[in-house]
């Protein structure tokens, strides 16, 4: 990787970039430019929020600050679905797994450490991306009482949005996935007589749904637990679709409510292919228009904000500050 320094001249960036020096705006370049940059992705789960923060980290040298209230506590990985570390490809994730799965995290806790993260990304010339389901917690940092975060920095936000038929069906085949991994063994290792289910990691979906299934477990014959458990899963597969529901409803609260600028970009086509035209589909609906949509905002250029709900134009080429590309 190589980092340029800002102070080249524009006419010497338009050079580098084969660009008409026309479209680099003088701003960027300035000193006195006062904001750094956040790229902050939202969707409802399943959806394919981690996927696109490591297509877009590795584009622009990112490091990805997880905003999902669940995935931040440590265990648990089938049941809340974290990214792998085969799948992160070396982009260092924040807020992963760090916390006591038996503490409670709040929202202001959330606020405390993304804004730690965010000052220590951008301290080493790296784009922060801030991604996960917790919509509750990226208001609570970016509309904080004092606007101190959106006084340091300005916002992107990218929405990879899903018909809800076709994610339900897909949510349904993901927990059928998690169960053939190991997910009610995994739950069963946490299992307490009397836990909380309020607090910690327990209030994942996909661990109180079994409470009943494993207090019953050692007194039932095969064919009673075999109908238990498919009760407990089909639980499972209820409350994650409405999960799913509230999240894309509070999306569309902050942009109709509080006016935010969300980037939609449709995903739906990509869910309802396969393999390699499902891997096409991505690239061409999801990952292709959201380098682009980064790539204008990184230098300032002025988009209309239409929402992306299909095949993106063809592309011009991509102006983006050398400090943020890899080399």
């Amino acid at each position: 990787m190589m980092s340029v320094s800002l102070s080249l001249c524009k006419d010497t960036m338009s050079a580098l970039l084969d660009i008409p020096s026309g479209l680099l705006k003088s701003d960027f370049f300035s000193p006195r430019r006062h904001k750094e940059k956040v790229v902050i992705l939202m969707g409802a789960t399943g959806t394919g929020k981690s996927r696109l923060s490591i297509d877009l980290a590795t584009q622009f040298r990112g490091e990805v600050i997880n905003s999902d209230k669940i995935q931040v506590h440590e265990g648990l990985d089938i049941v809340t679905n974290k990214i792998t570390e085969d799948e992160r490809c070396g982009v260092p994730h924040h807020l992963l797994g760090v916390i006591n799965p038996n503490a409670d995290f709040t929202a202001t806790d959330f606020v405390n450490m993304a804004s730690q993260a965010t000052d220590s990304i951008v301290s080493r010339s790296q784009l922060p991306i801030i991604a996960g389901g917790s919509n509750s917690f990226i208001e609570a940092l970016v509309d904080d009482q004092h606007l101190r975060f959106r006084s340091k920095y300005e916002c992107c936000f990218l929405w990879v949005d899903v018909a809800m038929p076709v994610l339900h069906q897909y949510v349904s085949d993901r927990v059928d996935e998690m169960i053939e991994t190991g997910m009610v063994d995994e739950v069963r290792s946490f299992f307490e007589s009397n836990a909380n289910y309020s607090k910690g990691i327990r209030r994942a979906i996909g661990v109180p749904e079994f409470d009943r299934y494993f207090r019953a477990e050692p007194f039932l014959d095969k064919r009673s637990r075999a109908e238990l458990l498919q009760e407990a899963i089909q639980e499972v597969k209820r409350n994650t679709c409405r999960l799913a529901c509230r999240q894309r409803q509070k999306i569309n609260r902050l942009r109709n409510k509080k006016n935010w600028k969300i980037h939609r970009v449709n995903a739906t086509e990509v869910f309802s292919r396969c393999g390699k035209e499902a891997d096409e589909a991505w690239e061409e609906l999801v990952a292709g228009p959201s380098r682009e949509i980064v790539a204008q905002f990184l230098c300032d250029i002025s988009s209309s904000g239409a929402l992306l709900t299909g095949p993106a134009p063809a592309p011009a080429p991509a102006i983006v500050p050398l400090e943020f590309l890899v080399v």
